[in-house]
């Protein structure tokens, strides 16, 4: 993973969206220590949401809850995991 100072990142930012885009990450360091990390956009489709909804599902069993989740807690679970 290709590391760089947050001057030259802004004197760079369009050659680094590119590597973004191709699907390298770049993390961008300020005064020597990791600051931001600049990583390719993902869209995400129905396979990968249900995925996500998947592994919820399963780390409810791990941890024994009480009761089943409803479809909107794990949605409320997904979007508080994106905060």
């Amino acid at each position: 993973m290709e590391s760089i100072g947050i001057y030259e990142a802004k004197s760079r930012l369009s050659q680094l969206v590119e590597r973004a885009e191709a699907g390298h990450e770049v993390v961008i360091t300020r005064h020597g220590r990791p600051a931001a990390k600049l990583v390719p956009a993902r869209l995400r489709g129905t396979a990968d949401r249900k995925a996500i909804m998947d592994e919820i599902r399963a780390f409810s069993r791990s941890i024994k809850l009480k009761r089943k989740l409803t479809v909107r807690e794990l949605r409320a679970a997904i979007e508080w995991g994106r905060r």
